[in-house]
């Protein structure tokens, strides 16, 4: 045989991949064999991908559909005329292992890793029709497999392949079962689920199909006797029969190939099966997790006159009926090979879906072969082979289930959206038909099927609970830009909760008066009624939290409210976080206990502003008590409601709230602003009680917070308290305002004005606590306010007055000084009260104070007159130290050196300080510049350069200039003067130093 080694196949599917829906479910193409065949095909399987091939001289071709150029050529090891041509070939699921029946009885097994086919020495003889391989799919043995023989004889057998020579294949090979039929065309193994040790098995004669169900035996080891036989022995198998069998006629079994692990829907728990029989095609679902005892209960039977007849070329019927030759199964179809025409039913309606000629009359079938693990099916001649290609065998299984009322199997095959939405609205009528409407609402909402018309529906049938619910599986489907949509149905959803719950209240209402007529007890139904109520409400709740979004506040709150239900109104305000709504309600019905619970929750400043003017005015201390925990508030946004709250209460200030909080703002929060310290001036000043003591504590404190600062820097407004306190005759916080503004005159004046003698007094005795502009050892502002008092005693009471006023006056300055110093530190003298005297008064009522006066004067003449004396004696001594220095000099040693450059002193000009310190002048302007600082710096070297220019000339401006450069020179030594002192801070190394020097 000759071949192409790089590619000797190509696979039809590779050719065609467009699979759209235009194309025929089935189509079948020719596979193109790059090699040439030298003889015909006799024998072919087809398992994973891998293609077997008989060939009528005896040979096998093996080749991996994955890999074209990889074939095996393979020949018996005996020739044809000794083993007969090979009549069937049987490859299990994998392609691991493949048994080879000729004509003579002479079978070998060949495993993938080999290719020297073995013979199965204990199946000698045996015309092998069928085989059944092992469900678990081993790869290195065939565990347990049954092999159907033409006498009708089920052998078991265990084949593990040996690479010795004399071993042989088979561990055991026993007949187990003996069918009275005939031959056993088909055998078909498979698992029971959840019953690992329970197995069940098919077999097919041309008269009978039988299925059995048991439990395995128990060998002693792996491979060491028959499992199988104790199934066929103690198990009565299910049977079915064939009434017209005929010898002639075929018989196969059939069982569908594994779904595709993306198939949209995989039943493991089912699997098809087909009998080609005399009769026709017996076909049916082999239930995995049930006993055999309804197995053929879903079966039917397609019989052989329902297959469409071959035309004549003129267009006519055949009257001759043709026999199915052969059938595989795929997932939805039953594939029949019928005298070269290739015919496709459904197994689900049994309708044709395809049926088209493929083979010539003088082309000769071998049969249809299916892949059993890749889903691939085949038709095999003997020249040719061709692949039957699927094209989403799929798409029209939705249709199916669908006119078969199977609805959730129609929704899993409905791929696109309109087909989807057929299903679910189908499905929905076909539940409201049965009443059904809580099933039909959640269908219905995921179809497209009209709103209104489904809705209507609904209303039609008095199904409100299905309303509701469609409406609210429509709103999980809408999309969120829907706004409009989204609003309309969610709003609908709150009508229909709010009618259910009044309906259900009356209900419990009307039961309940019912059974107090009756005097009952109890009853059973009010209950029930309670417990669906708190569902019902349970489920609004739940809906208005999760959907607040899709609500309109202001429709929503109309149409609870239209239905008159206070407890959803409120919570739907709490859900959508509108506490202006919730605490309005509540105040609005004077609820006062129900709003503070809802205010004590916020934190919105805002909220606290909108609603304090009602709260202050019925629940004042304990909204006070809620403020004050309350840290983000803006005290001046609150005054107004504290202001009507003044005028609306008549209370002392002790119980007055807005007096509570605003103390809290200044005392505990420190506010500043000065809104809030005017009105608690206002509230104090206005306040029916004629005690200032609150008022005045409050205006002291703050003069005593704002000590030693500018009197406009105080909290509050002092022209708008004093117009206060002057209209609500507030007279001693008048005079304390005054003086903490600095203006003693003023508040004294006011004291007189209104008969305050005494405190007047007390302004005067201490001026300098109000004023930091006047000295407080300078009388001059004293005395002015002791005269302004003075002139009001004496032209109240007289000389006497006068007089006891003038010991007063001076009583202040007597007690913190001596006799002597407080005799010249008098405050008021006899001499400045004598101008406020009248014009004609006898001098005998204060003689003893004028004689006082002039002996006050003449002490401090003679004090003056020793001063004066003092002054020239230290004017004369001063003198005398001048003349002595001309006199001064220094002694300066020779070694002695410059303490700046620590070379000999007398090398150059020099200067010596008094301290002993000498300098030569240059290094002595050098630190001096260094020192001295910028000003002095630049000055000295200005000096310098006058000098400099002025070289040649000689007269006063050169002596002046020399002059001033030593004075800023050899002003003070610059080791000892206060120079020194300021350069404290400096470090004895600086950077230019040698470090060195300072190791100890």
């Amino acid at each position: 045989m000759a071949g192409d080694s790089a590619s000797g196949y190509v696979a039809a599917s590779n050719l065609q991949q467009d699979n759209n829906a235009s194309l025929p479910i089935f189509d079948i193409e020719p596979v193109q064999l790059r090699f040439a065949v030298s003889s015909e095909f006799v024998a072919a399987q087809v398992a994973n991908n891998v293609l077997v091939l008989a060939l009528s001289t005896g040979r096998i071709l093996r080749i991996d559909l994955d890999n074209a150029a990889d074939i095996d050529d393979i020949d018996l090891p005996k020739k044809i005329s000794e083993t007969g041509v090979i009549r069937r070939l049987f490859l299990d699921p994998t392609a691991s292992h493949l048994i080879i029946a000729t004509a003579l009885g002479e079978n070998y097994y060949l495993h993938t890793q080999s290719r020297q086919p073995k013979p199965l020495s204990r199946l000698k003889g045996v015309l092998l029709e069928s085989v059944a391989w092992n469900p678990s799919l081993p790869t290195a043995s065939t565990r347990e497999i049954l092999v159907g023989a033409s006498d009708g004889i089920i052998y078991e057998t265990f084949i593990e392949p040996s690479s010795e020579f004399y071993k042989r294949d088979e561990k055991y090979t026993k007949a187990i079962y003996k069918s009275s039929d005939g031959a056993v065309t088909g055998l078909w193994v498979d698992l029971v689920t959840d019953k690992p040790d329970y197995r069940r098995a098919m077999l097919v004669t041309n008269r009978r199909l039988l299925h059995f169900v048991g439990r395995l035996g128990r060998p002693a080891h792996e491979g060491s006797g028959a499992i199988f036989q104790k199934i066929f022995d103690s198990e009565t198998p299910t049977m079915n029969e064939d009434p017209r069998p005929s010898a002639d006629a075929p018989s196969k079994l059939s069982v569908s190939p594994e779904a595709e692990e993306h198939a949209a829907w995989k039943e493991t728990a089912r699997k098809p099966y087909a009998w080609l029989s005399n009769q026709g095609i017996f076909y049916g679902v082999v239930e995995r997790a049930q006993d055999s005892g309804s197995f053929f209960a879903e079966s039917k039977l397609f019989s052989n006159a329902r297959i469409p007849p071959l035309q004549t070329t003129g267009g006519r019927n055949r009257t001759a009926q043709e026999p199915v030759h052969s059938i595989i199964l795929s997932q939805w179809h039953i594939l029949c090979l019928v005298n070269g025409r290739v015919i496709a039913i459904s197994q689900l309606d049994e309708s044709i879906v395809y049926n088209q000629v493929v083979l010539e009359p003088s082309q000769t079938a071998l049969g249809l072969v299916s892949d059993p693990t890749k889903n691939t099916y085949w038709l095999f001649t003997t020249q040719e082979v061709f692949e039957i290609v699927v094209n989403d065998e799929s798409r029209d299984v939705w249709k199916i289930m669908l006119k078969s009322q199977r609805f959730d199997a129609a929704s899993q095959f409905a791929t696109t959206p309109a087909q989807k939405d057929a299903v679910a609205s189908a499905a929905g009528d076909h539940l409201v038909s049965k009443k059904q409407y809580i099933e039909a609402a959640t269908v219905y909402g995921r179809s497209t099927k009209s709103f209104e018309q489904v809705a209507l529906t609904f209303i039609d049938e008095g199904a409100p609970d299905a309303l509701c619910k469609y409406l609210y599986t429509k709103l999980q489907t809408l999309k969120k830009t829907a706004t409009m949509q989204r609003i309309m149905i969610a709003s609908w959803l709150i009508e229909l909760y709010m009618a259910k719950l009044n309906s259900l209240d009356d209900s419990i209402t009307t039961k309940t008066e019912i059974s107090t007529a009756r005097n009952s007890s109890s009853t059973t139904a009010a209950p029930e009624t309670a417990d669906q109520l708190s569902i019902i409400r349970k489920e609004f709740q739940d809906f208005t939290s999760r959907h607040k979004t899709d609500l309109d506040r202001k429709t929503t709150y109309e149409i609870i409210g239209s239905h008159g239900r206070e407890g959803e109104l409120l919570y739907f305000a709490t859900v959508v976080d509108d506490y202006n709504y919730v605490l309005s309600y509540w105040i609005q019905r004077e609820r006062w206990s129900e709003s503070l619970n809802t205010l004590k929750r916020q934190t919105d400043p805002d909220i606290f502003y909108k609603y304090s003017s009602a709260l202050m005015a019925h629940v004042a201390p304990e909204f006070v008590d809620i403020l004050m925990r309350q840290a983000n508030l803006d005290p001046e946004k609150l005054i107004p409601a504290l202001l009507s709250y003044d005028k609306l209460v008549q209370v002392p200030l002790k119980e007055n709230q807005a007096v509570r909080y605003l103390l809290f703002c200044i005392n505990s929060l420190g506010s500043a602003q000065p809104a809030v310290h005017n009105t608690l001036i206002s509230i104090y000043a206005s306040s029916p009680s004629r005690d200032e003591g609150p008022l005045l504590a409050y205006l002291q404190q703050q003069a005593y917070a704002n000590a030693g600062r500018d009197p406009s820097e105080l909290p509050y407004d002092t022209d708008f308290a004093l117009r206060l306190c002057i209209q609500n005759k507030r007279i001693r916080s008048c005079v304390h305002i005054y003086t903490a503004q600095n203006q003693p005159l003023q508040a004294v004046e006011l004291a007189l004005q209104n008969d305050e003698i005494d405190l007047a007094a007390s302004i005067a005795d201490r001026p300098h606590t109000y004023t930091s502009s006047v000295d407080a050892s300078s009388p001059a502002l004293r005395k002015e306010l002791w005269l302004a008092i003075a002139k009001r005693v004496i032209g109240a009471g007289g000389i006497k007055s006068a007089i006891e006023f003038l010991h007063r006056s001076n009583t202040s300055i007597s007690s913190s000084a001596t006799t002597e110093a407080a005799s010249s530190q008098q405050l008021l003298r006899i001499e400045d009260l004598l101008p406020l005297l009248p014009d004609f008064v006898v001098i005998d009522d204060f003689k003893e104070e004028i004689c006082d006066a002039l002996q006050s004067y003449s002490r401090q003449i003679d004090a003056l007159r020793q001063e004066m004396d003092d002054a020239a004696a230290t004017s004369q001594h001063v003198k005398q130290q001048l003349r002595g220095l001309d006199k001064r000099y220094a002694i300066v040693e020779p070694g002695e050196k410059c303490y700046v450059c620590e070379l000999p002193l007398l090398m150059r000009s020099f200067w010596c300080f008094p301290c002993q310190h000498g300098f030569h002048g240059d290094c002595l302007t050098k630190r001096i510049v260094e020192w001295g600082g910028l000003g002095k710096a630049k000055r000295i070297k200005d000096l310098q350069r006058e000098l400099e220019g002025a070289m040649g000339a000689k007269g006063q401006k050169k002596e002046r200039l020399n002059r001033e450069l030593e004075r800023l020179v050899a002003g003070q030594c610059p080791l000892c003067s206060e120079m020194a002192v300021r350069r404290i801070d400096e470090p004895f190394v600086s950077g230019s130093d040698n470090k060195n020097e300072w190791t100890v």
